[in-house]
């Protein structure tokens, strides 16, 4: 296992080295989204129309975060852990049909993405409950789009500065972590019995 440093926008080089267990710490910009993000993303690209952001080399995060507003209208990140990645599974593939994004954050797992993610994208896990962790890796929030989501389904630009420790659960290469750990338990537990 290695550890990385890596800076958004993440180029295919960045992440081909990737192996699962593989620890990454990002800097630069993240994006959230959750379900009804993705929705809304999939609606605007099944009608040609541009995002108000630039997904090339992105990373998505799966989260949900509590936001406060500050003096002058700028927003503050108080929590930000990660909501469970499976919800957004189906969404996925058709998602990187159409833009580069190059990681995926959040808790939990993929299902059936991983010809999706193939040489093009790598899942990295954030554990759960660490929310307060999170929100104090984000420097500022640039940005929020489609407001009238909610909070937390809205998608919020943030500048991360170490944002992790993220492992890398699904690589490049088709290697899937939580598959591995799911084979490797059910045949300890066939052994017992």
């Amino acid at each position: 296992m290695s550890t990385y440093e890596l800076t958004t926008p993440l180029k295919k080089e960045d992440i081909k080295k990737l192996a699962i267990g593989d620890v990454v710490y990002l800097s630069g910009i993240i994006y959230t989204a959750r379900d009804e993000a993705h929705v809304h993303i999939l609606e605007l690209d099944s009608r040609n129309e541009e995002l108000p952001f630039d997904l090339d080399g992105a990373a998505i995060y799966h989260c949900g975060p509590l936001m406060v507003k500050e003096d002058e209208g700028k927003w503050k990140a108080v929590a930000a852990g990660p909501t469970t990645s499976s919800r957004m599974s189906d969404m996925t593939p058709k998602l990187l049909e159409r833009h580069a994004v190059r990681a995926l954050i959040g808790k939990g797992g993929m299902q059936g993405v991983g010809d999706a993610l193939k040489e093009e994208c790598v899942y990295l896990a954030y554990t759960g409950g660490c929310a307060v962790l999170a929100a104090g890796s984000i420097k500022k929030v640039r940005s929020v789009h489609w407001p009238q989501l909610g909070m937390p389904e809205a998608v919020w630009e943030l500048e991360v500065e170490r944002f992790g420790p993220l492992v890398v659960g699904i690589d490049v290469h088709g290697n899937d972590l939580f598959e591995k750990v799911r084979k490797d338990a059910l045949s300890a537990f066939c052994q017992l019995r």
